[in-house]
């Protein structure tokens, strides 16, 4: 019963990948993998986000290139574990998004599974967001399910907020509901404003932001986006929080200090998790972080501020490193499909009910 979860987010820093053995009730982590992706590699998937000249040949070539990555991360955990392939069920891999528009009944995940499967010699399970929507659903987050089934304690309301790219929440009530959607920007924002500024790929620890001061006219324009205020089920990605986003709201502001600007995006991600949090979530006393974003002290104590009365703390407080839950879910949804269990939840997404979600990939 052990399975490989691997995904790469909306950062497009890398690959995460997580061995998992659901052989007991319960989920245990086994061991876990990054796979930094190169420069001309990041560049090539960044330019896919959006049209441009020959992009079917360059998404195909992106895709075997991600993938020989995902190949790499998951021989370097059969590696540390000691097993083969053949002690594998299978490997849920997310593959990378590079198009999300479940309004017109599409979501598009660079990815190539029967590669991988040629090239680890275990089953795939890929395109995993694709039925939901085909239900109706958003597609996104996929990761409350998982939430639920991993941190979920009887009796107590919790949230629990990954911070990737893109930010989203799980909010898991005392009595066993969820809901959950995405919120805005994670990281991603960020990352482009230091890499173009700084030629830094993250702003690490926030040590880059906590050097400006948040800028109250631009974080006011910031959270005037329309998406802030739309009702769940709702999810978003760099389809619409992108450079040029950030470009028109700054457009305003021509004096504005990099540093500044960095520090105001920081606190745009704090405050619309908290908002999101206080109008879904508001009954939960802890916030549990997940994510890249559980890393940056300075986003850390800007949430925490934005949410008081509540507890802000990293998913290792409850015994799972921020890094690995994403691949941990992953993992999960290729067990469900296995299983043929499902993988969604509709109040989250918005589908017409409970589908399995994936496509299989034999090796």
């Amino acid at each position: 019963m052990l399975y490989i979860g691997l995904m790469s987010g909306t950062s497009l820093d890398g690959v995460d990948g997580a061995l998992v053995d659901f052989s007991q009730d319960g989920v245990r982590s086994l061991g876990d993998a990054y796979v930094a992706f190169p420069a001309p590699l990041r560049a090539d998937l960044m330019a896919l986000q959006s049209a441009g000249h020959n992009e079917i040949e360059r998404e195909a070539a992106a895709a075997n290139a991600l993938v020989r990555h995902y190949a790499d991360c998951v021989g370097t955990m059969l590696a540390q574990a000691g097993i083969g392939p053949g002690a594998v069920v299978a490997i849920g891999a997310h593959g990378q998004t590079i198009r999300h528009r479940p309004e017109l009944g599409f979501t598009r995940q660079l990815n190539n599974p029967a590669l991988l499967a040629e090239l680890t010699g275990i089953d795939v399970i890929a395109d995993l967001r694709s039925r939901d929507v085909a239900a109706g659903g958003q597609g996104a987050p996929l990761v409350p399910a998982f939430h639920q089934a991993l941190f979920h304690a009887p009796g107590q309301a919790r949230v629990v907020a990954n911070i990737g790219g893109i930010s989203n929440i799980s909010v898991l009530q005392a009595d066993g509901m969820v809901t959950g959607f995405d919120t805005g920007p994670g990281n991603a924002l960020m990352d482009g404003w230091i890499l173009r500024h700084q030629a830094q790929p993250y702003d690490a620890n926030g040590a880059w932001a906590a050097t400006g001061q948040v800028i109250p006219a631009l974080l006011a324009e910031l959270l005037n986006e329309a998406y802030f205020a739309l009702p769940a089920p709702k999810s978003t990605g760099r389809d619409l929080f992108h450079a040029d986003w950030l470009a028109s709201k700054l457009a305003a502001f021509p004096n504005a200090q990099p540093a500044d600007v960095q520090a105001t995006l920081t606190q745009l991600t704090a405050s619309s998790l908290a908002q999101a949090i206080l109008r879904d979530g508001a009954q939960a006393d802890t916030v549990y972080v997940c994510g890249g974003g559980a890393h940056n002290a300075t986003l850390m104590t800007a949430l925490a501020s934005a949410l008081p009365g509540m507890a802000v703390a990293s998913t290792q407080a409850l015994g799972v490193a921020p890094n690995q839950v994403e691949a941990l879910a992953f993992a999960w949804l290729a067990w469900r499909f296995t299983q043929r269990k499902p993988g969604n939840l509709p109040a989250v997404t918005g589908a017409r009910g409970l589908r399995v979600l994936g496509a299989l990939y034999p090796h």
